[in-house]
């Protein structure tokens, strides 16, 4: 029996500009590792659940992933600017809800997506990432080369 399932998010980059990345980045707010993206088919979300998983979490999840579609909805709709919104901002860091708030949605929106937790929830150590210029361009933290040679 299959454990897994494909979630086809390409649709949503044409009517609203949300990526598979978004979404993947959203899940994070609300204490979710993102699921496998873009195999075995580009612009999609593969969900493994195991039976390991409680229906508590399994319900998490799901409330997770309709908040998403909620807000995925009022791009669609116009209701909520394209570019400045809680899909393309996620990842929400601790710094995001302590700093000076300047964007169009609630700071409760952006932190506390439905699915997170309130208490012992999970702060990711960095918001938004360009992914596409990490992956071609290697930054290495090491110390230079000289410092391992016998001196």
């Amino acid at each position: 029996m299959a454990h897994e399932c494909i979630l086809d998010t390409r649709r949503f980059e044409e009517t609203a500009q949300i990526t598979v990345d978004d979404i993947a980045k959203r899940l994070i707010d609300s204490g979710f590792h993102a699921p496998t993206m873009s195999w075995p088919v580009a612009g999609t979300l593969m969900v493994e659940p195991t039976e390991s998983e409680t229906k508590a979490e399994l319900d998490r999840f799901i409330d997770a992933m309709l908040s998403i579609r909620a807000e995925i909805s009022e791009v669609e709709s116009g209701r909520m600017d394209a570019e400045n919104n809680p899909l393309k901002n996620a990842p929400h860091t601790v710094n995001d809800l302590v700093a000076d708030w300047d964007r169009p949605y609630s700071r409760k929106q952006g932190c506390f997506p439905p699915g997170a937790f309130k208490v012992d929830k999970y702060w990711p150590p960095v918001g938004r990432v360009d992914n596409v210029y990490g992956d071609r361009h290697l930054v290495c933290t090491c110390p230079p080369l000289t410092d391992y040679e016998d001196g």
